[in-house]
């Protein structure tokens, strides 16, 4: 039993939410003892010679926190500033005595880096963004000084990490579902109490287009009442492309219409389904992984023997994770979905975005 239905049983009887309640209360002082240390300078923060944004969330699961990084990376880059990923490789499969890199090495190993820096690695190639691994996020950060004279780092996910100094948090939250029933994990979905707001310079809603306006003023008021002074931007993800690949060839979103069967192993399942249903398309077979899932030829043998025949969809995050032989069980019609962030707003909003990213000195 995964942790995931293991929680789902203990929330179905008194028994199991008390013992949900009492570890989130345990969990509760672990962080606040936590912070606690590097505020009040028992532990110290150290600092690298560049500029740092951390990018990451308050809760667990799915905010849209990947796109998000992608999107700080393709726009430093294409301004002509040299930006780096640095990363704990979330559930690696195997570990590393030193960092990993994830630069101009199409041949290198997922299970080294973990499924998400793998992924963006991808994305990112045709910019030049190196992605750096380490199990101490300050060793990544000095390394990818050392290597590549970064004038950014972009912290992915380490908003509950004090041990590298930052000069701005950008916090993602969830339109959708942005605080959970408001309990620590893992009775809830915080890693920290909300009060954690006041550390963002920026926040972000994401999945607006899933929720109404009055909802998405609802959570700007959550937002103000622990930081009043926070930009607060919305935003919402936009399929772009598919990616066939078997041909390793882009077809353009209208190209596939009717019937499919998708698969993923994300925070949000639904949201991927939601979008593959606005694009008109039929999910005829549908299968949901826990997520940082890794796929076994059972899983992609099943897969092909059970489709009929219709296209197969997933994310670039699952594809990262498939065995090295898929090609010899997924011969064709095989499809990632490319999807974007989008800041609504227009170019005034999208300012203040950069501005947090590397602000121009005036």
């Amino acid at each position: 039993m995964d942790l995931l239905s293991l929680k789902e049983t203990l929330e179905n009887n008194v028994l199991g939410r008390g013992v949900l309640k009492a570890a989130s209360k345990c969990y509760g002082v672990g962080a606040r003892v936590h912070r606690a240390l590097y505020e009040n300078g028992w532990k110290s923060a150290q600092r690298v010679n560049s500029r740092v944004v951390c990018i990451g969330n308050l809760t667990a699961g799915g905010t849209g926190k990947t796109t998000t990084v992608l999107l700080a990376a393709t726009t430093l880059a294409k301004q002509g500033t040299r930006v780096a990923i640095v990363s704990r490789g979330y559930k690696r499969q195997q570990k590393s005595d030193g960092p990993v890199i994830l630069f101009d090495n199409p041949d290198a190993d997922w299970r080294l880096a973990g499924d998400e820096p793998f992924m963006m690695s991808r994305v990112l190639s045709q910019y030049q963004v190196p992605i750096v691994i380490a199990n101490r996020r300050v060793d990544a950060a000095n390394e990818a000084l050392r290597r590549f004279k970064s004038q950014v780092v972009l912290l992915d996910d380490g908003f509950q990490h004090f041990a590298l100094k930052r000069d701005a948090n950008i916090v993602l939250v969830d339109a959708k579902n942005p605080f959970g029933n408001g309990e620590l994990l893992p009775y809830g979905i915080l890693r920290e109490p909300l009060t954690g707001l006041k550390r963002a310079d920026l926040v972000v809603l994401t999945h607006c287009d899933q929720v109404s306006a009055r909802q998405l003023e609802d959570v700007r008021d959550q937002v103000r009442m622990y930081n009043d002074s926070v930009e607060i931007l919305e935003s919402e993800h936009r399929p772009d492309y598919y990616v066939n690949i078997c041909t390793t060839k882009q077809v353009p979103l209208n190209e596939i219409k009717g019937p499919v069967a998708c698969f993923c192993a994300l925070g949000h399942p639904e949201s991927f389904e939601r979008t593959l249903k606005d694009l008109g398309l039929l999910l005829r077979q549908k299968w949901r992984f826990p997520d940082h899932q890794f796929y076994t030829e059972e899983n992609l043998r099943t897969f092909e023997a059970t489709r009929a025949g219709l296209p197969l969809i997933t994310t670039f995050k699952d594809f990262v994770k498939f065995p090295d032989n898929w090609r010899d069980i997924l011969t064709k019609d095989v499809y990632v979905l490319s999807v974007n962030l989008h800041i609504r707003g227009g170019e005034s909003e999208f300012k203040k975005f950069t501005d947090v990213l590397y602000p121009k000195k005036k």
